[in-house]
């Protein structure tokens, strides 16, 4: 007798495997839900992984700042800051107590956390800040332009204002951050490397515009005023969110047929530019010898300086344009720079309409200013100033140079000082 010849006899468990591929080719598509949830959840693990390393090295970087040695007359770094809760849809507590709180602590500074428990109280907060060595904002556009405001607003403003802040990018808008950091699409990595900057110390200032009118106090902003058809636009974006990829597109025609032309007049009366003042010394020069400082008292005593201020010179136009800028040039040097504006900011016209307003910039029209009155018509609607939507109502403009300083990468500071 012959004996039959079978594979499964030579290998015991190809059965087990044969069988595992005839359930999988059997219930096919229970498999592939299987292999899809299998994949997701591998891919939401690794990234877990991932953002723990990005952590780790960060709180190791800030560890290192920890152990410096401090002179028996110096104090630790003292730091205030305003966290908005809300932010980021009510993720930015838990994004600030994982990425931005342990490197804080570890590299030995005390930390002062203020929470924000409603919208506008952190210019309020603002009034009754104490003296500090920083001041670190923990959200997005909206906290940053509310602390800014509030914290020009008080009577010592002039002291106040030279403290170094630091912007912590937490929100769902965070303008700031493209130009004080790299951009990075990892939130976490984001956040990590924004607190580091603020530890390094390396910081640059920027321009801040006083937008004031005659009802209300002054408002203050880092990037400037935006005002018609784009704003508006931009504002009616996300009622299309079920068009997908065609919700611009969509914004755009509706917004066509509501209104044709989309044309907006105003009045605008505008002050030449003025050269910018030179940034200051960050080394104190030493102190004159005790004659020459007596002598000098003498003589402005004697023969007092007389300082008449220049008239102010304004020029008025009419104007009738889809769009309407006031801006600095705080958020992107490198395109502040091409247009020429190293001045103090200008005012751009828009007289084509495209879906991206910055796509074809030789369609707008460019006037360099140092100061600005713009006057609006009756129901002007809306305009947004940093992002922030305000009733649209006649304002005057003018540029603080080089008013406050941020906490930058040394990256970016290169790129601000070449703009400036």
């Amino acid at each position: 007798l012959v004996p039959s010849y079978s594979p499964l006899s030579y290998f015991p468990y190809l059965s087990y495997f044969v069988s595992f591929f005839r359930t999988l080719r059997n219930h096919w598509k229970k498999s592939t839900f299987a292999v899809c949830v299998l994949s997701y959840g591998g891919h939401w693990l690794y990234g877990k992984h991932c953002d723990n390393v990005l952590r780790r090295e960060a709180c190791i970087e800030a560890r290192a700042f920890g152990h410096e040695l401090i002179g028996p007359q110096e104090h630790l770094k003292k730091a205030i800051v305003i966290l908005n809760p809300a932010a980021c849809n009510g993720k930015a507590n838990r994004l600030f107590e994982k990425n931005a709180a342990p490197i804080l602590h570890l590299a030995g500074v005390e930390v002062k956390i203020v929470k924000t428990d409603y919208e506008g109280q952190a210019k309020k907060l603002m009034e009754l800040m104490d003296q500090t060595d920083m001041l670190i904002i923990a959200g997005g556009d909206g906290t940053l332009q509310e602390v800014i405001t509030g914290l020009l607003r008080r009577a010592d403003e002039e002291t106040f204002s030279k403290i170094p802040i630091g912007f912590i990018p937490l929100g769902s808008s965070n303008s700031l951050s493209q130009s004080l950091h790299l951009v990075s699409d990892n939130k976490v990595q984001h956040i990590t490397s924004a607190t580091l900057s603020i530890l390094k110390g390396e910081t640059v200032p920027l321009d801040v515009l006083q937008i004031k009118s005659e009802k209300e106090q002054p408002v203050f902003a880092l990037f400037g005023l935006r005002w018609g058809a784009f704003r508006d636009v931009a504002s009616s974006i996300s009622k299309y969110w079920y068009l997908g990829p065609l919700k611009t597109r969509a914004a755009h025609w509706f917004s066509s047929l509501k209104q044709w032309p989309q044309t907006h007049q105003a009045s605008l009366s505008y002050l030449a530019p003025v050269p910018r003042p030179p940034d200051l010394p960050t080394e104190i020069p030493p102190r004159p010898n005790l004659l020459y400082r007596i002598y000098r008292r003498l003589n402005n005593y004697w023969n007092p300086p007389i300082e008449e201020p220049e008239p102010e010179r304004w020029e008025s136009t009419d104007i009738s344009t889809l769009e309407l800028t006031v801006s600095t040039h705080n958020k992107n040097p490198n395109l502040s720079r091409f247009l020429g504006m190293n001045e103090y900011y200008f005012i751009s016209f828009r007289t084509k309409k495209v879906l991206n307003p910055m796509e074809n910039i030789e369609d707008a029209s460019q006037i360099e200013a140092s100061a600005a009155s713009l006057n609006l018509p009756e129901g002007a609607g809306f305009y947004d100033i940093d992002n922030e939507e305000y009733e649209a109502m006649s304002v005057e403009v003018r540029l603080l140079p080089r008013k406050l300083r941020f906490f930058c990468s040394a990256e970016r500071r290169e790129q601000l000082a070449q703009a400036q």
